[in-house]
C-alpha cells in the first residue's frame, strides 16, 4: 500500500487546514495520525493529548486522526472539545509528549484543521512537510491506549490562579460584555465567569459550528458589531471577543472603539514591565510604531519580530521575553504563564489592570500616543508569486537607500511614518498596512505603496 499523499494546498506554514470534503478529508486525519504517530514512536515517545474545536466536521476529524494514532502504539488522551489553549495546557498539565488540536480557527464554517505541538514547541514550517512525507504503512505491534480527560475545570482553575481581586480599588463591579462567537471558549467561559466578580453579559456562548450570529474573527470590523452594540446598550466599561478557537483575543472600550492588537499589547505590556523592570516584550512587525517608542521610553526591550503565532513562541522561548503579541490578536504570556497564546487568560490579565485603573478604559485609550493608520490590507497575489514581488520591491527600495527593515517581508520607514508589504503565509496575497502623524501623511505613504506594486499589476485599496 502507498504512502498517504495530501493535497499540498492544505500544508500551511502554522498548520494543517483546508476546506472538508474538497481538499481536506476524514482519510487526511487518518493519514496525519499514523504518520504523527510514527514519528513520535521512532523517537522514544508514546503519550498525546488531543481536543477539538465546536465544528460540525470536528468529531469526525477528531476520530479518525485519534484511530491513526492509536493504530501506531500511541496513547491518547481525548480532551473532548474546548479551545485551542486547552489543548496546550494538557501537555502541560497531563505532561504527555504532544498535542494535536481539530480546529479551522478563524476559517469559514466549511474549513477546518490540526495544530500541532511537540513537548515544549510549536510544530510548524519544515516540521509539516517532514511529517507529511513520513511512510506511515510500516506495521507496528501493540495498539495504543485511549483515555478521556475533562480538563474544564482545571483548566479554569489556572486561568483564575493569576486573577486579581479588585480589593476595594472599585466602587462598583466591572460590567464586562463577552462575545464568544459561537466558538470553542463557550463552555469554559460559562465557568470561568463563576469566579470573576463582575458584571457580565455573555453573548453568542453557545457552542455551535455553523457560527450564526457572525464569523469568528475579532480583527475584522463587521464581526464586532454586536459587540459594540451590546457594550453602549448595557454600559459596559469592556467589551471582549475571542476569535474560533479561543487564541485570539478582541476587545472594545466603553464607547465602543476597537482596541487593536498593537494597542492590548501596550496595556498588557505597562503593566508587565511595571511589576518586571527591563522586561522584554516581543511585538510582530505590523504593530504601531507608537507601541515600540512607548515601551522604549518605559525600560522595557522591544523587540520586533516576524509575524506568524509559531515564530513568536520560538521567539519567546529563545529570547526570554515576558511578553509578546500580535495585530491579529495573538498575545503571549510567560509572564506567571507558559508562554503560548491564550485568549482567555489575556483576558483575565487586562481585567487585573482595569480593576485596578483610577480611570476607565475609553480614557486610558485616550491617553495613548495617536497615529493614522490603516488596518492589514490584503492583496490577491498567487502563492508561487508573492514572496517575488515582495523581495523584488526590497531590493528596489535597498537600491534607492531607503531606511528599511527586511525582518518580514519590507517595512520601510518615512519621516512622515511607515509602511509594510509582505507576503501572507497563509493565504495566496501580500499584506499592507501603514501608519503616519497625519491623514494626509497617510495618504501619501498609500499612494507609495501604490507606485511600488503598480510594475506588478497590482493595486492597494484603504
Amino acid at each position: 500500500m502507498a504512502s498517504h499523499s495530501f493535497n499540498p494546498v492544505i500544508l500551511r506554514e502554522y498548520d494543517i487546514r483546508g476546506e472538508v470534503g474538497k481538499t481536506l478529508f476524514e482519510a487526511d486525519a487518518l493519514a496525519l495520525g499514523k504518520k504523527f504517530g510514527l514519528m513520535l514512536h521512532q523517537s522514544g515517545k508514546k503519550t498525546i493529548c488531543v481536543g477539538r474545536d465546536g465544528r460540525l466536521t470536528s468529531p469526525a476529524l477528531a476520530s479518525a486522526l485519534m484511530e491513526g494514532l492509536l493504530s501506531m502504539g500511541i496513547d491518547v488522551t481525548d480532551l473532548k472539545i474546548g479551545p485551542t489553549p486547552m489543548a496546550y495546557y494538557g501537555l502541560k498539565k497531563l505532561g504527555t509528549d504532544a498535542a494535536i488540536m481539530v480546529t479551522g480557527s478563524h476559517n469559514p464554517a466549511p474549513d477546518n484543521g490540526f495544530k500541532m505541538a511537540l513537548q515544549n514547541r510549536p510544530f510548524f514550517g519544515v516540521d509539516i512537510q517532514e511529517v507529511a512525507a513520513i511512510d506511515e504503512t510500516a506495521s507496528l505491534a501493540g495498539r495504543g491506549k485511549l483515555a478521556s480527560v475533562d480538563l474544564s475545570q482545571a483548566y479554569v482553575d489556572r486561568l483564575l490562579q493569576d486573577y486579581e481581586s479588585p480589593e476595594g480599588n472599585r466602587s462598583h463591579p466591572l460590567k464586562i460584555v463577552w462575545d464568544v462567537g459561537n466558538g470553542a471558549t463557550g463552555d469554559i467561559l460559562n465557568l470561568l465567569v463563576k469566579g470573576i466578580p463582575a458584571d457580565h453579559t455573555l453573548l453568542n456562548e453557545t457552542i455551535d459550528g455553523t457560527f450564526p450570529a457572525h464569523h469568528p474573527d475579532p480583527t475584522v470590523p463587521e464581526n464586532l458589531k454586536q459587540l459594540i452594540e451590546a457594550v453602549k446598550s448595557v454600559k459596559a466599561d469592556v467589551g471582549i471577543a475571542f476569535d474560533g478557537d479561543g487564541d485570539r483575543i478582541g476587545a472594545v472600550d466603553g464607547e465602543g472603539r476597537i482596541i487593536w492588537g498593537d494597542q492590548l499589547l501596550l496595556l498588557l505590556a505597562r503593566d508587565v514591565i511595571q511589576h518586571n523592570p527591563g522586561a522584554t516584550v516581543i511585538a510582530d512587525v505590523k504593530s504601531s510604531q507608537a507601541l515600540f517608542d512607548e515601551i522604549a521610553r518605559l525600560g522595557g526591550n522591544i523587540l520586533m519580530a516576524r509575524t506568524g503565532h509559531s515564530l513568536i513562541k520560538t521567539k519567546i522561548a529563545e529570547t526570554g521575553a515576558l511578553l509578546a503579541g500580535e495585530m491579529s490578536g495573538h498575545i503571549f504570556f510567560a509572564d506567571k504563564y507558559y508562554g503560548y497564546d491564550d485568549a482567555l487568560y489575556s483576558a483575565i490579565r487586562l481585567i487585573n489592570i482595569l480593576q485596578k485603573a483610577q480611570t476607565p478604559l475609553s480614557q486610558i485609550m485616550d491617553a495613548l500616543p495617536h497615529f493614522y493608520n490603516t488596518p492589514e490590507m490584503r492583496i490577491t497575489c498567487p502563492d508561487e508569486r508573492k514572496f517575488q514581488v515582495v523581495d523584488s520591491i526590497s531590493r528596489q527600495l535597498a537600491r534607492e537607500e531607503a531606511t528599511i527593515s527586511t525582518i518580514d517581508g519590507v517595512r520601510v520607514s518615512r519621516p512622515e511614518g511607515w509602511w509594510l508589504l509582505r507576503a501572507s503565509n497563509t493565504q495566496p496575497a501580500l499584506v499592507a498596512r501603514c501608519e503616519a502623524s497625519s491623514e494626509e501623511n497617510l495618504d501619501m505613504l498609500l499612494k507609495e505603496v501604490a507606485f511600488y506594486l503598480e510594475p506588478y499589476g497590482l493595486s492597494v485599496k484603504p
